[in-house]
């Protein structure tokens, strides 16, 4: 049996890191990942999505959208969202 490693498999499927096709399906689990954080990070507090929703003066239904699919969420939701919703800090890095 051939195991591959994630990376090999997604070097197979979407080219090496710097094509377009990776790099657009890198920056689409980067946005998973942070939906995957807000909700991990709400359960922690017990709280529900409409209570975080109520917060930061959103819909129930945007905060769903924000869990399963982080991306096209601005720098300010996302400011609201962890520190005036779930009271923490955001804190961003820079690769280059």
């Amino acid at each position: 049996m051939n195991t591959k490693s994630l990376d090999q498999i997604k070097d197979q499927y979407y080219g090496k890191v710097g094509t377009p096709e990776r790099d657009s399906l890198e920056r689409e689990l980067e946005a998973l990942r942070i939906g995957v954080k807000i909700r991990e990070a709400r359960e922690k507090q017990k709280l529900t999505q409409s209570e975080l929703a109520e917060r930061i003066d959103k819909k129930r239904s945007f905060i769903s959208k924000i869990e399963n699919d982080g991306s096209n969420m601005t720098l300010k939701t996302l400011f609201d969202i962890v520190e005036k919703g779930l009271g923490g800090k955001l804190k961003i890095e820079v690769q280059i």
